[in-house]
């Protein structure tokens, strides 16, 4: 079944890759592989020196997790740092001040 990932992307590298250290959340239940977003982490700097991030390219490595989203506002965590955040996308409905639900 994940014969055609990358390896980068490959659930059992993921796992060995993304254990959460002291200090370090755990990856949400509710992340899936298949859910992604092309969002620079305001958590950690893993962006800097790809080209294909630079470029505003969906890059292979530099993926957050798409949590969930409410109209414009996506719910990400990032897979490098595990830091979760709330991204106003600013497409369609956006909201001033939207809180992610409980």
């Amino acid at each position: 079944m994940f014969r055609n990932l990358p390896a980068a992307t490959h659930p059992l590298a993921l796992a060995r890759r993304l254990r959460p250290g002291p200090g370090r959340l755990p990856i949400d239940p509710q992340a899936d592989v298949g859910r992604r977003a092309w969002v620079a982490c305001p958590g950690c700097d893993d962006t800097r020196g790809c080209a294909g991030c630079a470029e505003r390219r969906n890059c292979r490595e530099h993926w957050r997790y798409l949590l969930s989203h409410t109209g414009s506002v996506l719910h990400l965590q990032c897979p490098t740092c595990t830091h979760v955040w709330d991204h106003e996308t600013g497409f369609g409905a956006t909201r001033h001040h939207v809180q992610r639900p409980a």
